[in-house]
């Protein structure tokens, strides 16, 4: 809302918007709206300074009528405020009281000022009732007095020239002619557009094609376009002419030749091609660009279709840009930095791990072990993302993308809107945020907790295989026909050998979440086109409902993010497909993901002990009263 700047009941007339002198004020605005904003206002300023209050209080007026953000798409809030703080915003139409209304009408058609009247006639026409259509056609023939041209178009001429089109659409027949006047306008601005102009002629097309115009010059439109993006390709301007080609596909398959239009979407994948090859060529190459620019170029080339592949070669192009996409998606490793943060001191972590096991019976020191750490907090972790993301927008304007270790692009989030309700988009980028949040949480767990208790433990116990088969014997949660494997699994880490334990425990786990979640009527399967039935991988399990019913949203987050997510160590996938090397098998998170499986194991056996013990104590009577109660 406005602060007071002038006497509100403080009568106005023509004569005062005469004499008030804005043509004077606005004949150093050459940059739209906001310009004419700080002009009017300022003039407001000094003719309130100087006692001209009448004046002063006309000036401020036009000032608010310029200082809203048109917005063309909305037919009932086609103004929006330019300036949105906290506790305050700039005008919006619904501030205007009946008496500016009233003054803008009187002087609204007698503005020669095509940008003024166009603003002072569309206020009138959208606020002032009963309405008269005058002044619809008054703001419909100011807009489109506005030039043609790309320094226009850029200060606010666009959004004129959509107004005059979506009003003389809504007035139909009352429009008279005006919608075909301004389609002639549009076609010959566009006819008469250069590569000087940059955009220009495309911006227009695009105009054009939003208002459902210049359907019968489909094909010279089109034809135009193509040219145009051909002297772009000329000119090295590869940018340009990919959006010229793209835009000539689409007017190309309007006008019905649609093997030009293939033409254009191979045109656009080769201009994705050369930009690839002339950011690996430059003196200081960028092979993670040339690899986004092959990518690019295959998922375009991937839309031209199944006829019209062999006459373009398709097949074969794209294996020649897989090529590419891999040699520079492999040397784009070498590019990388390294962001360090600072050290953190973790000794007295360290040492707590250590005490914690210590001077205990192996039965005990295993279930401190298991209880070193109590996994992450998935709501903790959500919320501390959004804060983090809302107090330090900057880093959440861009998206983010995922490298393999051989240089493949393997995932890719994307920017986030910060609105006050978190789009789809949001949601992959705040679950990006929590897994990288979660690999640092590991890191912390794994150097200062279970590593050095581990050591502790294999100092003081000599545990063998067959306790551990038999503590997976006797766990509930552990599937009975897989005690035997599970169990050489969590020797062999505790043998410190990450490599077998890590082969054997990874479909092992898999098989316990679909197990765990059979018992729970989840579907685990699906069927083919020709009837077969097959299992699910764990990335399908974990997203069934049924995942969090059965083992709850932390350990959920925490096998997703582990086993199965692109944006974390995706241990399941990467084993399965033969990708982990010995490094990666004994990695930070293939430790945790040990440990894990035998907090699982050891805590579900712990449990399981403890209730028989406090059934095993319990008077007769009461435990008959809980078989009872369990029948």
């Amino acid at each position: 809302m406005t602060t007071e700047r002038y006497v509100t009941d403080l009568p106005i007339t023509p004569q005062d918007f005469a004499e008030s002198g804005w043509s004077t004020a606005l004949a150093v605005s050459r940059d739209g709206y906001p310009s004419m904003w700080q002009a009017l206002s300022a003039a407001a300023r000094e003719a309130i300074a100087e006692g001209r209050s009448a004046q002063g209080k006309v000036l401020w007026l036009l000032a608010d009528a310029c200082s809203m953000m048109l917005s063309p798409s909305s037919v009932n809030e086609p103004f929006k405020p330019y300036a949105v703080l906290h506790d305050r915003r700039s005008v919006i139409p619904d501030d205007l009281r009946q008496e500016d209304l009233a003054f803008f009408s009187a002087i609204a058609l007698q503005v020669a000022e095509p940008w003024l009247k166009a603003r002072l006639c569309d206020l009138v026409w959208l606020k002032v009732r009963p309405r008269d259509v005058i002044y619809a056609l008054g703001a419909i023939d100011a807009y489109g007095a506005l030039p043609l041209d790309s320094e226009t178009w850029v200060r606010g001429g666009r959004e004129g020239w959509q107004r005059a089109l979506g009003l003389a659409r809504m007035l139909k027949a009352g429009a008279g002619d005006r919608l075909a006047r301004m389609e002639v306008a549009i076609v010959t601005a566009f006819e008469a557009a250069v590569a000087s102009d940059g955009y220009l002629a495309l911006w227009l097309a695009d105009l054009l094609d939003a208002n459902s115009l210049g359907r019968d010059r489909s094909l010279p439109i089109a034809q135009r376009l193509e040219a145009m993006g051909h002297a772009f390709d000329g000119e090295g301007d590869l940018h340009r002419a990919r959006d010229y080609f793209a835009a000539a596909e689409q007017w190309y398959a309007r006008g019905t030749d649609h093997d030009k239009a293939v033409g254009m979407i191979v045109a656009v994948a080769e201009g994705w091609a050369k930009e690839a090859a002339a950011h690996g060529g430059f003196h200081t190459p960028s092979h993670l660009m040339a690899a986004n620019g092959y990518e690019n170029a295959i998922q375009v080339y991937r839309r031209v279709p199944k006829a019209k592949r062999a006459e373009h070669r398709v097949d074969e192009r794209i294996g020649e840009l897989r090529a590419r996409l891999n040699e520079s998606g492999a040397k784009s490793l070498g590019e990388m930095g390294v962001i360090e943060s600072p050290a953190q001191d973790i000794t007295a972590l360290v040492e707590r791990a250590r005490k914690a096991v210590s001077g205990k019976s192996a039965q005990a020191a295993l279930v401190a072990f298991a209880g070193l750490h109590r996994g992450v907090r998935v709501a903790e972790s959500r919320t501390a993302v959004i804060d983090r993301t809302r107090q330090f927008p900057l880093s959440s304007f861009f998206g983010a993308t995922m490298l393999s270790r051989d240089g493949r692009v393997i995932a890719k989030r994307p920017a986030m809107s910060l609105g006050a309700a978190p789009t789809a988009d949001d949601e992959v980028a705040i679950r990006a945020e929590m897994v990288r949040d979660f690999g640092i949480l590991v890191q912390i767990v794994v150097c200062g907790d279970i590593l050095p208790a581990l050591e502790v433990l294999q100092q003081e116990h000599r545990l063998r295989e067959s306790d551990f088969v038999g503590l997976a014997q006797q766990s509930p949660i552990v599937p009975k026909d897989r005690a035997t494997l599970f169990g050489k699994a969590l020797f062999a880490g505790y043998d410190h050998d990450f490599v077998t334990a890590l082969h054997l425990l990874v479909p092992q786990m898999e098989h316990l979440v679909r197990v765990h979640l059979k018992q729970a009527g989840a579907t685990t399967t699906n069927i083919d086109l020709d009837g077969i039935q097959n299992e699910n991988g764990m990335s399908t399990l974990m997203d069934l409902p049924q995942a969090e019913q059965v083992f709850g949203e932390d350990l959920v987050f925490e096998l997703r993010s582990l086993f199965c997510d692109a944006f974390g160590p995706n241990l399941r996938n990467e084993l399965a497909h033969g990708l982990l090397d010995e490094d990666g098998c004994n990695s930070i998170f293939s430790v945790y993901a040990w440990w894990l499986a035998l907090r699982l194991t050891v805590s579900a056996w712990w449990n399981a002990s403890r209730r028989q013990a406090a059934d095993a104590e319990k008077p007769p009577s009461e435990a008959a009263d809980d078989v009872g109660a369990a029948d």
